[in-house]
């Protein structure tokens, strides 16, 4: 019997069927816990149709979070400036970005690419050109957090499964670089589909794609879980959940994800493998 790939409308369809059957993603979650969020604002244009880089703003203050990853954080076209407020969420929010060497001067991001975070020292930023048809970046930061170390990969892959497939091999690459040190891979990773059909398989067993995959976009009724936070090692993060207010409905056609990360457990972990590995020599 000849087996055929289902198509795109059908992967769609079905995800719509088993939207109330997903889990929240949230296992386990720890006073302590790390809060690590993920949020493609559409440029700050909401399903309304209008620009409002205000509401963006409000919404990553509802967040909390402790690191947010942002992504179309500039224009795509013309001078592709910041579209945020950077010293408004500095002073609200407390939350300043990541330095990089954008790609245009009023640039904020990295191929739209910008990390926040609340505290923290970042002691190396690698600005990864990710392979495939159109211009895709991804940030790879080493933060030292109160917790302990933490390396971020904030990243925003390609419409196509092929070059999301590319992308995944670059990213793998960044982390066999330090595999020891905690590891998120976070961002919109355009990737609706979880097994083996997902273009996001490759990235396993260091990550691992099938956990915590919740619903995110469209933000009216989310269905499809584009928007991802994956930990390496799968213990790092131990709750996921997406953040759905009124506001966020309205101000970008993907609702922002929240991660809940027990870094100290993970650094014990890390810790242990590191220690089986010495004693295999």
């Amino acid at each position: 019997m000849r087996h055929t790939r289902p198509s795109v409308s059908a992967s769609i369809l079905a995800a719509v069927k088993n939207r109330n059957n997903r889990p929240t993603g949230v296992t386990r979650v720890v006073r302590n816990d790390t809060v690590i969020a993920s949020y493609n604002v559409h440029k700050c244009v909401g399903i309304d149709k209008k620009f409002d880089p205000d509401r963006i703003a409000h919404v990553i203050g509802e967040l909390g979070a402790d690191v947010v990853a942002v992504q179309e954080a500039d224009k795509r076209f013309g001078e592709r400036s910041g579209l945020l407020d950077l010293a408004r969420l500095e002073r609200e929010n407390n939350l300043v970005p990541v330095r990089v060497a954008s790609l245009y001067p009023k640039g904020h991001g990295w191929h739209g690419n910008l990390l926040l975070f609340r505290e923290g020292v970042v002691r190396r930023v690698q600005q990864l050109k990710l392979p495939g048809l159109e211009p895709r970046g991804a940030l790879v930061v080493d933060l030292d957090l109160e917790a302990g170390p933490l390396r971020i990969i904030a990243a925003h892959l390609g419409l196509l499964r092929h070059s999301r497939m590319q992308q995944s091999e670059a990213i793998l690459n960044a982390v066999h670089a330090d595999p020891s040190r905690p590891t998120l891979l976070l961002g919109d990773l355009n990737e609706w589909r979880v097994g083996k059909g997902s273009s996001l398989h490759f990235l396993h067993p260091i990550f691992d794609p099938m956990k915590n995959a919740v619903p995110s976009f469209p933000s009216r009724f989310p269905v499809l879980a584009l928007d991802r936070v994956l930990g390496h090692p799968h213990s790092l993060v131990t709750g996921i959940e997406v953040h759905d207010t009124p506001l966020a409905r309205v101000a970008s056609d993907h609702l922002p994800i929240k991660a809940y990360v027990d870094l100290k457990g993970a650094l014990a972990e890390t810790g242990e493998l590191r220690d089986r590995a010495s004693l295999a020599r």
